[in-house]
């Protein structure tokens, strides 16, 4: 019969444990047997087990002592325990530190089997759900990259493909194009998900204490160093290590990166001692490296150690078919967000958004529907307050555009326009009069109509 679970027994008394190995061998169990607690700890430690069954008085250990070990070293093991008679207290008080079952001896082979098909049945159940949850995790970590045009379908299938290995990844694109997330997503995709995520960026942080913040330092290390710190590279130990604008490094500290990069060693400011790390590291920069590696900026021994893997993310205007799909999103995000009752975007605005260059990729694009919530009054979203980038003249507008087809009669055009001034002005009909050059009057009475 196929194996159906495996089963660790543990039990002092030599001829209930070989029957009871017996009876558990023959119904398809895979079943390791041992007389001792510690003997007991030290396989379950090693080899693991779906199920533990273990005898609450041992010569070495207290039963309940192995039940508490046992889930400190994995608290999804079911556990069954053993008992004599007179026992009942400590069973109960073993089931609330995590048994599933206790059985009495002497053990009736019927409650035996029907104790561990159920506890083995709960915890394939567990093992679903939990598998269940990181795949909805994984779906939904995912979808926080939005787009279908076929830069990021390339970039999405990278992605899943890299994200389980351990290997450095470079992303680069510009600000905006949402590296950050990638970095997030990697991370949620991988082997490490249950450590942590350290980010940093080096553009954020002045040169002098960017190399304190990544590495640490020690009492004494510089003035004001009162007490020792550990730096990110620590703090992300069995996880994974996000540095943004990797290229703003001094030589001196790409220098030391490349160290860690090749052995997983550094020491912390004012240490001589050296510290071993496991991390991976995900670098973002929206400089080109190649470029700044010719101009004597950037290591190119470094730039190979950090570019095992290179995503690119596309610019928000080289994929502008995927404004619908973003523009959705951060329209249900922010309503909701902000208990706003805005459900769509009128036709007019969903051509200014695809009018729009987008300089500031998918952060301006979001920034443009926080504005354009914050201020809404109706539930369709007539016109967006679309900023134009330094240095840029004549096409972006610094206030909302109101478009009218040829042919709108000239009422309803100012009927309109006084509207979308005053959704603008938060209903303030003092400030919307003077915008349109009208007096306040003027716009309580239209108004009113």
């Amino acid at each position: 019969m196929a194996r159906r679970a495996d089963i660790l027994l543990v039990d002092d008394e030599e001829a209930l444990r070989n029957a009871a190995e017996k009876i558990l061998i023959k119904e398809g169990y895979r079943v390791t047997a041992v007389a001792t607690g510690e003997e007991g700890l030290a396989r379950f430690k090693a080899d693991g087990a779906d199920l533990l069954i273990t005898d609450l008085m041992l010569p070495d250990l207290d039963g309940i002592e192995v039940l508490r070990r046992a889930k400190q070293l994995r608290p999804g093991v079911e556990v069954i325990m053993i008992t004599g008679h007179g026992s009942i207290e400590k069973a109960i008080e073993a089931t609330r530190l995590g048994a599933y079952d206790f059985i009495e001896k002497p053990l009736d082979k019927t409650h035996l089997l029907k104790a561990i098909s159920k506890a083995v049945e709960r915890q394939h159940l567990a093992n679903e759900n939990r598998q269940l949850r990181e795949q909805l995790q994984q779906q939904h970590t995912e979808e926080s990259l939005i787009g279908n045009t076929p830069a990021m379908v390339v970039v999405k299938k990278l992605l899943r493909q890299v994200a389980p290995t351990d290997v450095s990844i470079l992303v680069q694109g510009e600000s905006g194009t949402g590296k950050e997330v990638v970095a997030d997503i990697l991370h949620a995709l991988s082997n490490r998900r249950s450590g942590p995520v350290v980010k940093i960026s080096c553009a954020a942080i002045p040169e002098t204490l960017l190399e304190s913040e990544l590495f640490g330092y020690e009492r004494g290390a510089f003035t004001g160093a009162a007490g020792s710190k550990p730096g990110k590279f620590e703090l992300a130990d069995g996880g994974t290590l996000f540095l943004d604008e990797v290229a703003e490094m001094s030589p001196a500290l790409q220098a030391k990166l490349l160290r860690v990069l090749q052995d997983g060693r550094f020491q912390r400011l004012g240490s001589n001692k050296d510290q071993q790390v496991d991390v991976r590291l995900i670098s973002a920069t929206h400089v080109d490296l190649p470029k700044a590696i010719a101009a004597g900026k950037f290591r190119e021994d470094l730039y190979y150690r950090l570019n095992v893997v290179h995503i690119g993310l596309p610019a928000l205007r080289d994929r502008k078919d995927d404004l619908p799909l973003l523009a959705d999103f951060f329209l249900k995000k922010y309503a909701a967000r902000m208990q706003k009752d805005v459900h769509s975007i009128a036709a007019p605005a969903v051509e200014q958004l695809l009018a729009h260059n987008w300089p500031g990729n998918i952060r301006e694009l979001e920034n443009t529907f926080q504005r354009a919530l914050a201020v809404a009054t109706v539930p369709v979203i007539q016109s967006f307050q679309l900023l134009s980038a330094p240095g840029q003249t004549g096409v972006a507008v610094h206030g909302p555009a109101v478009t009218f087809p040829i042919g709108t009669k000239l009422a309803a055009a100012e009927d309109r326009l006084i509207r979308e001034t005053l959704a603008v002005c938060g209903g303030d009909k003092e400030k919307a009069a003077k915008l349109l050059g009208v007096s306040s009057r003027t716009i309580h009475r239209r108004a009113a109509k």
